[in-house]
């Protein structure tokens, strides 16, 4: 099942007299349930394309639906709305409120839902379970080592099990013992449940474990690839390093009914990128920059 679909997207923005063109005729799907990377060096249009999926910003030209929301029509409110209950954000920098324990960045996402105190409790402790941080419950993010703030930002783009999550260079400021775990954390996540991740990474410790490749070049989509694996070849849950198969042609990759086979994964939540506010920002033409 599509859970996002992009058409002919382009992206421009202004300089001075001119405008700089940062994506370029873009046409993409994503099936739910997906472990794939938008790959390329900087500049490409990774993150630009990060945060439209994520309705943080509009195209310029184009079509681009995100669960059934059409990105370019929306208000800053109906945005705001998206992302609240369907998407979640991994930033490189954690995003924490330094004031918060462990337990309240992870619960925030659940307060701006008005979600029932039991049921907002029983989701926090699943979190923190799952990335292992039951003994930080009280910790605050200063006591923290940095693979422990990421994976307590890990637990907050999960914690309400939406949909999608979008991390940006979520390893980038993490060293391999920590990227490695907090990778294997995510592929057990999206197998568990059913959340789809979508990286924008030149990292090849976060390339190892994708599942599917999408490589950006100037703006354009260079290259769109689904690596072959095999069950033999997937990672344990408490494997360090994960075997990445063949390398096939998306278009030519078929399951028994001739659909295109797809890693089982999909759902995401809300991270430092939730809207206190469901609508905060001025009125804005299309193809202006939406800021978080």
């Amino acid at each position: 099942m599509s859970i996002i679909t992009i058409k002919n997207l382009t992206k421009r923005y202004p300089m001075g007299s001119h405008f700089f063109t940062a994506l370029s005729n873009v046409t993409l799907e994503f099936e739910k349930g997906e472990f794939c990377g938008l790959i390329g060096p900087s500049g490409s249009g990774k993150t630009t394309l990060l945060n439209i999926i994520g309705a943080l910003d509009a195209p310029t030209e184009g079509n681009v639906v995100v669960i059934n929301k059409n990105v370019e029509n929306l208000s800053h409110k109906e945005s705001a709305a998206l992302r609240n209950h369907h998407i979640g954000f991994i930033f490189q920098t954690y995003n924490l409120f330094p004031v918060y324990s462990v337990y309240e960045n992870i619960e925030f996402p659940l307060l701006l839902l008005k979600m029932p105190p039991k049921e907002r409790r029983q989701k926090v402790y699943d979190a923190l379970e799952w990335l292992r941080l039951t003994d930080k419950v009280n910790s605050k993010p200063a006591q923290l080592s940095g693979g422990e703030c990421q994976r307590v930002a890990v637990a907050r783009a999960v914690v309400k099990r939406p949909a999608l999550i979008l991390a940006d260079e979520p390893t980038a400021n993490l060293d391999s013992e920590n990227s490695y775990n907090i990778l294997e954390m995510m592929v057990r996540l999206n197998k568990e449940l059913e959340t789809t991740f979508i990286f924008a990474t030149h990292d090849e410790k976060v390339m190892k474990y994708l599942r599917r490749k999408i490589h950006l070049f100037d703006g354009h989509v260079a290259r769109d690839e689904i690596i072959a694996v095999s069950s033999s070849e997937v990672s344990s849950q408490s494997s360090m390093s994960l075997n990445t198969g063949e390398v096939v042609p998306r278009d030519n990759l078929t399951s028994r009914d001739g659909a295109l086979s797809e890693p089982n994964v999909g759902s995401a939540s809300a991270s430092v990128a939730c809207d206190v506010s469901n609508d905060h920002r001025a009125p804005r033409s299309k193809g202006e920059s939406r800021h978080v």
